[in-house]
């Protein structure tokens, strides 16, 4: 009985560290440029988009499909950025044991 009442104190103290991860890294931001900073794309640790910046040399170019490359590419590399971190985290809180598979979290 008492290491029941152990694993679940311990399993609190889990669930607690683990919505105070996921409320920071709602407020955390995640940057990445591609091409010389033509393209910057900011999202939050959740991997939803914050901000885009575009510089006028991209768009003066008149291409747009490189142009909406140039986005895909900026925007899955900050929300690996935020992947990575969120790992990192998580291997934190659960000492290096991995997530049961289709538990990812944040997204």
């Amino acid at each position: 009985m008492r290491n029941m009442m152990g694993m679940m104190k311990k399993a609190q103290e889990v669930q607690s560290r683990m919505q105070a991860l996921q409320d920071d890294m709602a407020n955390a931001r995640f940057s990445a440029s591609v091409a010389s900073d033509a393209v910057t794309v900011t999202v939050n640790g959740k991997g939803q988009l914050q901000a885009v910046k575009i510089a006028p040399d991209a768009l003066a170019t008149n291409d747009s499909d490189m142009l909406e490359d140039l986005i895909l590419l900026a925007s899955n590399r900050a929300c690996e950025d935020a992947n990575t971190a969120m790992k990192a985290q998580m291997a934190d809180i659960t000492g290096g044991l991995d997530l049961p598979p289709g538990m990812n979290l944040p997204f």
